[in-house]
């Protein structure tokens, strides 16, 4: 038994350790992401006009040294105007004095920001007791990037995105009063120039087209200042006439309806017509050698029958022989009909 328990000891200490450096590492890295800070910790109360883009967990450095975190953001009270009011955990090792000041700045690009605190002016040596509040006269907000870079926009255009971002991110150390000097950010920008200069062919190529291109302009001017006046004048005959063109789309709108009604009516009488066309053409088709035939010989009957006619809307006829047989009234002796034949001969001339 005794055996037993000591070959279970040794895997049973591994688990122990491996659970105890688990649970560690896990704690390490949870208190890494959340920004926890570690020991006694002290809280303070900071008003700012605006906090916008800071969230609980962002960092209060001192010198760019993390001393604490952001644990809460609201609305401060007792204010005669509405003003936000952040809640700071600073490490108890880290005293503050009395008239420290307050920045929001920026971490970087993406836009999380930071609160760095400074000794401002008439401290004389006190610190700040725990729970105090730093008053709106001692903070500072963030910079308005909206304005700082739309400044800037004309040279931020200019550059590629990885000097856009170096050059920005200075710019943004630089008006904070931190990291980057004026003279790293003037380097940048003397870089940017000689990329001008380094284009001033193509700078000069795009200058002399503008000029080819104002001079045909300028040599066309009357033709477009006409063509600007008779825009005018065709749009003011169209404000003039608008009434009468708004009457017209109506009545026009009128005759697409009433036109939609007589097609919708016509359209079973049509496509009978349709149908009775192509069985005429076929019958055409089918009969194709007797109507060439009629076409033929019609200019003959036709000159024929105007000379009958040609005296008025009747027509003339000269009999020149008749003939035939009558069945008379009665019977013969034989019991037979009695017909009588006759033929008659005119002798007309023209008669053969």
């Amino acid at each position: 038994m005794k055996g037993q328990l000591r070959g279970l000891a040794g895997p049973l200490v591994k688990l122990v350790v491996f659970a105890l450096v688990t649970v560690m590492a896990a704690y390490v890295l949870l208190t890494t992401i959340t920004n926890a800070g570690y020991g006694e910790q002290l809280t303070y109360r900071a008003q700012f006009t605006d906090v916008a883009g800071l969230v609980e967990g962002d960092e209060v450095r001192i010198a760019g040294v993390r001393v604490g975190q952001v644990v809460g953001i609201g609305l401060g009270e007792g204010t005669d105007r509405p003003v936000a009011e952040v809640e700071l955990e600073v490490s108890a090792d880290v005293p503050l004095p009395a008239a420290v000041e307050a920045t929001i700045r920026y971490r970087n690009l993406v836009g999380q920001r930071y609160i760095a605190l400074t000794e401002g002016e008439g401290s004389s040596g006190k610190t700040l007791a725990e729970g105090a509040v730093i008053p709106l006269a001692q903070t500072t907000n963030a910079l308005d990037l909206t304005v700082l870079f739309g400044g800037f926009q004309p040279l931020l255009q200019a550059l590629s995105p990885a000097d856009m971002n170096r050059v920005s991110f200075e710019i943004i150390q630089v008006f904070q009063g931190e990291g980057g000097t004026m003279e790293s950010l003037l380097a940048h920008v003397g870089s940017l120039t000689n990329s001008l200069a380094d284009r001033d062919q193509v700078i000069g190529s795009v200058i002399d087209n503008l000029t080819t291109v104002m001079g045909t302009l300028a040599a066309r001017d009357q033709q477009l200042s006409d063509l600007v006046v008779s825009l005018q004048q065709f749009v003011t005959g169209l404000a003039g006439d608008r009434e009468a063109i708004f009457d017209s789309l109506q009545t026009i709108d009128q005759l697409a309806v009433s036109s939609s009604g007589f097609l919708e009516e016509a359209r079973a009488p049509l496509a009978a017509d349709i149908q009775a066309l192509g069985d005429l053409s076929g019958n055409l088709a089918d009969t194709g050698d007797l109507v060439e035939r009629f076409l033929q010989t019609a200019p003959v009957k036709l000159d024929l029958t105007t000379r009958t006619a040609i005296n008025g809307s009747w027509f003339n006829f000269f009999m020149c022989r008749a003939g035939g047989t009558v069945t008379l009234p009665g019977t013969g002796p034989d019991g037979t009909p009695v017909t009588k034949t006759f033929d008659y001969d005119s002798g007309a001339e023209g008669c053969g």
